[in-house]
């Protein structure tokens, strides 16, 4: 009988794509788990992945033996588990999102479940890079900005991020209130922008949305960390559009105020992406679904 160390170790890699990361998850030795993989292969008969310095890569035998064993396996490892541990949250997940909503939200919403015996390597980055990542199944979950468009990665949406232009006091007191409603593109052109990129991704797209063009203004600073943004806007540096979330705390004290009230809020839809329609990890399934119950309480996003 082949032993559920073995299937497990199986399962980690087949997940993974690679033994180095198996082990990780698993939290041994990258030997041990090649080790494991010998055996089952030696017992089973014939390679079950074909390797290569990016990784490893399924044969056909080993995607439909994953397929076959996933849910059975989980659950037996949740029967052998001790009382007193929650089986549910167990294991080690590999979560990707930008580095501003995984610290402020997500990662404090895990918590509950790290308590609990779940284990968690976090990526920050672009959504673009992390859902590439995803699709080459390098992580297992990730929180896009964007809505996926990859093949074989579902989309669920999780909240909606409200996005605000805000400036320090000083700069606001310069704009001409009247001239803001009747040609705001032209009201807000003398004001220094402090962007995300180059691009002006977030700020282009506020104006589009909002005043129907491109801005004209001069770009005083650009820093890839919106939290470093809005501390520079906070400096007297230039203005810029944040996430409500980041700028609340802020807005409370004072030290950026608003500048223009939109009608309805512009808003961007946040997306808890994964592989695959049906997810066969119990792991990732609590997590996916944990986010989602938290998510209907970020009413300040």
């Amino acid at each position: 009988m082949t032993n559920l160390d073995l299937l497990s170790a199986f399962l980690e890699i087949y997940r993974a794509g690679s033994l180095s990361a198996a082990a990780t998850r698993l939290g041994i030795t990258q030997p041990a788990v090649s080790g494991q993989l010998a055996r089952l292969e030696a017992q089973i008969g014939e390679p079950l992945f074909t390797r290569s310095r990016h990784g490893v890569t399924p044969t056909a035998r080993a995607a439909a033996l994953a397929a076959r064993i996933g849910p059975h396996v989980e659950g037996l490892r949740q029967a052998l588990t001790a009382h007193d541990a929650d089986p549910g949250y167990l294991g080690c997940l590999r979560i990707g999102g930008a580095a501003e909503l995984m610290t402020a939200r997500v990662l404090p919403a895990l918590a509950p479940l790290t308590q609990r015996g779940l284990r968690i390597r976090v990526t920050l980055g672009l959504a673009e890079e992390l859902l590439s990542a995803l699709a080459a199944q390098r992580v297992d979950l990730v929180v896009s900005a964007v809505r996926p468009v990859h093949r074989g990665i579902a989309a669920t949406p999780l909240a909606d991020e409200e996005f605000v232009l805000v400036g320090p006091p000083v700069l606001a007191a310069g704009i001409d209130p009247v001239r803001l409603a009747s040609e705001p593109i032209r009201a807000l052109a003398h004001l220094p922008l402090v962007s995300y990129a180059d691009e002006l991704p977030i700020i282009r797209r506020y104006w589009r949305s909002e005043f129907g063009g491109r801005p004209p203004n001069p770009t005083a600073v650009v820093v890839p960390d919106l939290r470093a943004v809005l501390s520079v806007v906070v400096a007297g540096s230039g203005v810029s559009v944040l996430p409500r979330y980041l700028a609340e705390p802020a807005l409370r004290a004072g030290s950026v105020v608003l500048l223009h009230e939109p009608a309805a809020a512009p808003l961007n839809t946040l997306y808890l992406a994964t592989k695959g329609g049906v997810l066969t990890d119990p792991t990732l399934a609590l997590v996916r679904e944990h986010l989602l119950t938290r998510a209907r309480d970020w009413s300040d996003l």
